[in-house]
């Protein structure tokens, strides 16, 4: 899928917002400046949060409340073997609340079973999306987007 500037980014994460369910846990992957800090924005205004949302680099987690809570979560600064366990992350994916992950590959081996995985790789303005969906409600969603969107 690609999604060719800014505004298609944020009509991207603005429909998922409108589309995920309690529960659910978006990893995101992509070099820095891929945009998944600006789709995590318009994921949180879909889902009707109006907190200012920011990139938990520093503080791992950010949690914001909304109609449904959504927990962004960025493991950048996280040792590739660094045991995730003992940070609670269970907690967040197994909620009634909407997990995302940002660097999502770098704890791969903690991820709940069901997830949707978006890949973002940028080339100039337009951000090449690969979806990878683990889970019938996942896939689910992942068919919207591409009726949605397209390829």
């Amino acid at each position: 899928m690609l999604l060719n500037n800014l505004k298609e980014t944020e009509e991207f994460g603005l429909f998922l917002g409108k589309n995920v369910k309690k529960g659910m846990t978006i990893c995101l992957n992509g070099d820095l400046g891929a945009g998944k800090t600006t789709l995590t924005k318009s994921i949180a205004k879909g889902m009707g949060i109006e907190d200012y949302v920011t990139s938990p680099t520093f503080t791992i987690v950010n949690e914001y409340y909304g109609p449904i809570n959504l927990y962004h979560i960025d493991t950048y600064r996280l040792d590739d073997d660094f045991d995730v366990d003992y940070l609670g992350f269970d907690e967040y994916f197994y909620s009634d609340g909407v997990s995302i992950v940002e660097w999502a590959d770098k704890i791969k081996h903690a991820l709940p079973e069901n997830y949707l995985e978006i890949n973002i790789k940028p080339n100039g303005d337009k951000r090449e999306v690969n979806l990878v969906a683990k889970g019938e409600r996942e896939e689910e969603l992942k068919e919207k987007i591409h009726e949605s969107f397209g390829n």
